[in-house]
């Protein structure tokens, strides 16, 4: 691996989605010489971009937080998803390989088609079912090949107080409507952007420190499973205990059959985090108990 340059250590693409900018902060905690890119300051499916700017930056990590993650509108935008999840995830690849960079990548539990019921561990076959998993495991295929000194993330039902997500609408149909109908047939791990953020930290600071793990794929989430309903549930519970207020009077389950969708979605992708957990040491928090403090934080930004 190249030497840290101390003025840009980490090199962080996406910095201002919702989980870049999660990132952001948590490198900022551990006082990490950082370069922010936002979207509009590198194209990452740009070849030539991409191998400039990493060029001239040399970091010892780049950290890519740049996705296409429109799951519906990929069924139609096939050419947009595969630009950023596979070409974008392949020209940071070949350019981290030139200056022996270490690529953090995050992936998706839509790599998984399903079918399981107990929780997918990292090695075992991936069959996508839509087109955003079948371009982020072309992502991940393309890094795997490209750049040897790799980490890959793979996590599920992120949420956090940046950019739209699942929380935020359930907030604001709840304030809309007396009902609420959400598919129960759907299970996986809600997981706090906020919390997969200090992880990809952890492994950051490591780096730094000279005690980079494996490569590899990982899988992250906070702890514990639900349906959609029960987190939709959840939402509501939590949210109006912090004084929101809310016009929903009750959340009734629904079969995915009664809310066709145009990307089909695994009926169970809860992943198996003993990997990550044992190589960094980590004590995952449950993922109510995160949703909480991400509703906290919410409140506290929006004045509830």
């Amino acid at each position: 691996m190249s030497k840290l340059n101390p003025e840009r250590a980490v090199l962080l693409t996406g910095a201002g989605g919702q989980l870049g900018m999660d990132v952001s902060a948590a490198l900022r905690v551990r006082a990490l010489n950082t370069l922010n890119l936002r979207r509009e300051g590198l194209d990452v499916t740009d070849k030539d971009a991409v191998q400039r700017a990493i060029t001239e930056a040399a970091p010892a990590v780049l950290i890519n937080c740049s996705a296409y993650t429109k799951v519906d509108m990929a069924e139609t935008e096939q050419k947009q998803a595969f630009a950023v999840n596979e070409t974008g995830a392949a020209n940071l690849a070949a350019a981290c390989q030139k200056t022996g960079t270490l690529l953090i990548h995050i992936s998706t539990d839509f790599v998984f088609d399903g079918t399981k019921t107990v929780p997918y561990k990292e090695e075992e076959p991936t069959n996508p079912l839509g087109v955003y998993g079948k371009s982020k495991l072309a992502g991940e295929e393309a890094i795997r090949e490209l750049c040897p000194p790799h980490i890959i993330i793979r996590t599920s039902w992120l949420y956090g107080t940046h950019g739209g997500n699942f929380v935020k609408t359930m907030l604001r149909l709840a304030g809309e409507r007396e009902t609420l109908q959400v598919v129960s047939d759907q299970r996986g791990t809600p997981t706090w952007s906020a919390d997969l953020a200090r992880v990809i930290a952890v492994i950051a600071e490591a780096v730094k420190e000279g005690k980079t793990p494996a490569s590899g794929i990982y899988h992250y989430s906070d702890a514990g499973t639900a349906s959609w309903f029960e987190f939709a549930l959840a939402i509501v519970e939590e949210a109006r205990g912090l004084g929101k207020t809310l016009k929903c009077k009750s959340v009734k389950p629904i079969p995915t059959s009664a809310y066709p969708t145009p990307a089909p979605r695994p009926a169970y992708s809860v992943l198996d985090t003993t990997k990550i957990k044992d190589t960094l040491k980590l004590d995952i928090p449950k993922w109510r108990r995160s949703l909480i403090k991400m509703l906290t934080e919410l409140s506290q930004e929006e004045g509830w």
